[in-house]
């Protein structure tokens, strides 16, 4: 009997401690420590259902398959993600984050820094709203982003509008159009 008793109490201490919610500090930092990894199926565990990501008049709304998409996106320009601070207020946390990558580089903007508010439901991130942007020099971005699309438009058309494609092969075409860019004579 006493063996029976300590066997079902360990067993219950495994799983108790298995199931143990994380915070929203440790959801947020969860979920940058993902893609920073390169870790979708721990991003999948801390997300909800569907998700929106707001980006200035972007609004996009994903589900879990679909921020799989995103997520192959984002991998291909091998970003570094890093947490300067997080604030928890009464249903949300503000997060100031450190954003590095191919990109962002050639955009002239490396590191991109900004505050993002993180929503939740049921303990899992529902939407994460980008607020502003920490000293990012949009002159340059704009000029270099316009540079690379009118070249490309002018010399390389088959890979035209690749600066709006958010799929994984948009994402290669981009570091194709900065490659080709970059190696002009």
């Amino acid at each position: 009997m006493k063996n029976t008793f300590l066997i079902l109490f360990v067993i219950g201490l495994l799983f108790g401690c298995g199931n143990k919610k994380l915070s929203r500090k440790e959801t947020v930092t969860t979920y940058y420590k993902a893609f920073d990894s390169g870790d979708f199926e721990k991003l999948k565990t801390v997300i909800h259902d569907s998700i929106t990501i707001v980006s200035g008049d972007f609004v996009m709304p994903f589900d879990k398959d679909s921020i799989n998409e995103f997520y192959k996106w984002d991998s291909i320009f091998k970003p570094s993600y890093e947490i300067l601070e997080l604030s928890e207020k009464n249903d949300y946390i503000i997060a100031t984050i450190s954003q590095k990558n191919i990109r962002n580089a050639f955009l002239k903007n490396n590191p991109l820094k900004f505050n993002v508010k993180v929503f939740f439901t049921s303990n899992k991130i529902t939407k994460l709203e980008e607020l502003d942007y920490i000293g990012v020099n949009w002159k340059n971005w704009n000029q270099q982003k316009d540079s690379l699309v009118n070249y490309i438009k002018t010399n390389h058309p088959e890979l035209d509008g690749f600066v709006n494609d958010m799929t994984m092969t948009g994402a290669m075409n981009y570091l194709k159009a900065i490659e080709l860019y970059e190696g002009r004579e």
